[in-house]
């Protein structure tokens, strides 16, 4: 950053924040700095590598713990090499949240509703001052849980031990796969672990690639198909995404990835609920999905490539299971955020514990994630994947 340019030539740059916020911004008086506003962070990145504008301060409405909170500033800094003061805009702040988050090394939090005289006080304060004031920690110091050496050295031994003894039978599959329909053999959606990280979660296709085209003469049948008059082409994004994609007007926010090919998981989920199983269509047997891709999907073997993950750390064999962002970003309370101070994993406490109980409710669950963050240790995890042989055996799926 330039100091010596006038503060009419210094940004501030305001991600994912609403109309009634940019407003706020815009009125105040921040000593002649321009705001600019970008839905997202890709967006952001792109215009500043492009322009190369004098970046003073980033403000990003997110929950602490949300997409574009701590894990943003660790990618503004460790990824993009960016120090400028880093502020949030919130909805919900605890005592606990907001000393994560000066810890973590953001400048300061705002809470909702927000006052236009805080702002300008503070933010102008800061950016001066930045320099001095700046935090000395690591904001990568946020993530606490680090996998221990001998867990570490388990999981490499065990992923790598049964991808060995698998191989045989992934190869089949991927012999199948290809054989059956064209297309990648693999796809990925994005999860969140362990500390709030974002990682592809690797698992092997089960849908033809061209699904929409083969249900053009099945519309009729559809009630999430586009309108009868309705002549204009869309792309498989645009046509399944959901509600909250669709009001955010900047395409998808939880992408499904197939090489090229893109689907809004949050849609996807959705719908599957709905229509017990019929992802998008209303229809007793999904024709975009594969022979092969329903046999891996009722044996489960379509989630073996999660066993990459493990080798390249991104997952430990015994862990919380990682989430949807979209699942993720309602969890930042207090109340639940412990999940995250664990490790993601294959199986884990709430898996067993389902075992000979039915249904579990949502609040079970994240109780045992949080149960499971605050004792897991290796011996745990050895117990836990003794009792996860049985409960494979169960009839209900976990």
């Amino acid at each position: 950053m330039n100091t010596q340019l006038p503060p009419q030539d210094q940004v501030i740059v305001l991600l994912n924040c609403d109309d009634f916020i940019f407003t706020i911004f815009s009125e105040a008086n921040l000593g002649g700095r321009e705001v600019k506003r970008f839905a997202n962070p890709l967006l952001f990145f792109a215009d500043w590598e492009k322009n190369k504008f004098n970046l003073v301060a980033i403000v990003s409405q997110s929950e602490v713990l949300g997409t574009g909170g701590i894990s943003l500033l660790e990618t503004l800094v460790s990824k993009k090499n960016i120090t400028v003061p880093f502020f949030l805009v919130s909805q919900q702040l605890s005592e606990s949240t907001v000393k994560m988050t000066l810890k973590a090394g953001v400048a300061d939090v705002f809470k909702l509703p927000i006052k236009k005289e805080n702002i300008e006080t503070r933010i102008p304060f800061l950016i001066n001052q930045w320099s001095q004031l700046k935090h000395t920690n690591n904001v990568l110091d946020f993530h606490k849980y680090k996998t221990p050496f001998i867990k570490r050295v388990f999981d490499i031994f065990f992923a790598g031990l049964a991808l060995i003894m698998l191989s045989p039978l992934l190869l089949i599959i991927c012999i199948l796969l290809r054989l059956e329909s064209r297309g990648p053999i693999f796809y990925y959606a994005l999860r969140v672990g362990s500390g709030y990280r974002t990682f592809k979660f690797y698992k092997f296709r089960s849908m033809f690639v061209n699904a929409d085209k083969r249900l053009k003469d099945l519309k009729h049948l559809n009630q999430y198909a586009p309108n009868a008059d309705d002549s204009v082409a869309k792309t498989e994004e645009e046509e399944y995404l959901c509600d909250e994609c669709k009001a955010a007007g900047t395409g998808c926010k939880f992408p499904i990835y197939s090489d090229t090919i893109q689907w809004c998981e949050k849609q996807y989920s959705e719908n599957r609920k709905a229509k017990a199983g019929s992802a998008f269509f209303k229809l007793k047997d999904d024709p975009r999905i594969t022979k092969v891709g329903k046999f891996i999907r009722n044996s489960s073997i379509d989630e073996l490539p999660q066993l990459w993950n493990v080798i390249i750390g991104d997952m430990s064999i015994v862990g919380n299971r990682p989430l949807p962002l979209y699942e993720a970003e309602k969890l930042t309370t207090d109340k639940y955020a412990m999940r995250f101070m664990a490790p993601a994993g294959i199986t884990g406490l709430w898996q067993v514990e389902k075992r000979g109980k039915g249904e579990m409710s949502e609040e079970e669950r994240l109780m045992l994630d949080n149960k499971y963050a605050e004792n897991h240790s290796f011996w745990y995890d050895i117990k836990l994947i003794l009792r996860t042989i049985p409960a494979l055996l169960q009839k209900e799926s976990v």
